[in-house]
């Protein structure tokens, strides 16, 4: 009996043309099965976090991890720091598989690239991770505060993804504040949870989901008067002046796109539009996109700050500065007949371009 021929292996350099290094981690004893990508040393070494995710294969793994690093480049150029994009992850469950013996394993393969890259928490990783990558590696930010380190990075995350909404409601409705609006949150993990507060705090409405009962749980009694729905599709259903999508990225499918009642798309997840022309259809529809690397860089504005003695003031008021480039890319966008993911990446490679100029691959010292 005949047997369907495995597909074809993706071809390693196809895939990342653009990328300078791609490392492969592997330590049988502690179950360690990792990737790690650096997109660009233009600017500096690749400073990006570790996500820690049960992938159904290596090929989902290393497309999801060439992304999320290209993604930190135009992050980095685009907050106008010295740094450029990696980012690695780890395959497995976090809940299941986690362990001071692979997070170490870990550390040692950080270490082992020369500061080429700097790693840091994502989804599945908390700064106590951190520290215990750090015990084999000196290539490590977002430590906890009694590590002298800038702690959870998602608490400036969510103040950048605030500062871009609020200059998406400026751009759109006049005024730089979400007052009387009704935003819609996907996901309220560590991000969500943040951003769901300053909404409040501002006098919005806030209305939630999340595929995870517990998170939802413990914002509602957080906050009494938010309101939450069951699943995504009933979320972009509501009559939602904001959609935050706060979750995993490609949450702008087609589908989405069509069922949206919000004027604008705001959120924290990375990689939000999953093809080519999905900025277009939202366009199209009518819905101002603010790009996610543009309003979620909060982030690593304060893991960044890290590396010069963490002052949580200092890196505040340098992330404050995301509402200034969240209205210059829309006004790009509109000089130029654009979208605004479009005049986004054109704002990060200029830069790249004339400042990576003038220092090629990044080496240690």
């Amino acid at each position: 009996m005949s047997t369907p021929a495995d597909p074809e292996p993706a071809d390693l350099f196809e895939l990342a043309t653009e990328h300078e290094q791609v490392v492969f981690a592997n330590d049988p004893d502690s179950g360690l099965r990792a990737i790690i990508a650096v997109h660009s040393t233009a600017l500096g070494p690749g400073l990006g976090g570790t996500r820690f995710h049960p992938y159904a294969t290596t090929d989902a793994a290393l497309r999801d991890v060439l992304a999320l690093s290209r993604g930190m480049s135009y992050k980095a150029a685009l907050a106008g720091l010295d740094l450029g994009g990696g980012k690695a992850v780890i395959i497995g469950d976090p809940r299941k598989d986690k362990s001071e013996a692979l997070l170490r394993a870990y550390g040692r393969f950080v270490e082992s690239l020369s500061g080429r890259y700097l790693t840091a928490c994502d989804v599945g990783t908390y700064s106590v991770d951190m520290d215990l990558v750090a015990r084999e590696s000196r290539y490590v930010t977002g430590r906890t505060v009694a590590h002298g380190g800038a702690g959870d990075s998602s608490v400036l995350t969510a103040y950048g993804v605030f500062c871009g909404m609020r200059a998406a409601a400026a751009r759109l409705w006049g005024e730089p504040t979400l007052a009387g609006r009704t935003v819609g949150i996907a996901g309220v993990g560590k991000v969500g949870r943040h951003l769901t507060g300053l909404l409040i705090e501002d006098g919005a409405s806030v209305v939630v989901t999340d595929v995870y009962d517990p998170a939802v749980a413990g914002v509602l009694a957080a906050y009494p008067t938010v309101r939450a729905v069951a699943t995504t599709e009933e979320l972009v259903r509501e009559d939602l002046d904001v959609y935050a999508p706060c979750a995993l990225g490609g949450a702008l499918d087609d589908d989405t796109i069509a069922a949206l009642k919000a004027r604008i798309v705001c959120g924290a997840a990375n990689n939000q539009l999953p093809h080519e022309g999905s900025d277009e259809r939202l366009a199209e529809a009518g819905i101002l996109y603010a790009p996610d690397y543009c309003v979620n860089s909060g982030g690593l504005i304060q893991v960044a700050d890290e590396l010069e003695g963490f002052s949580f003031e200092r890196a505040q008021q340098r992330a404050s500065g995301i509402f200034d480039t969240t209205a210059a890319v829309f006004e790009l966008a509109e000089t130029e007949g654009v979208t605004p993911a479009v005049a986004a990446d054109r704002l990060a490679e200029r830069r790249m371009r004339d400042v990576g100029r003038l220092r090629g691959v990044w080496l240690r010292g």
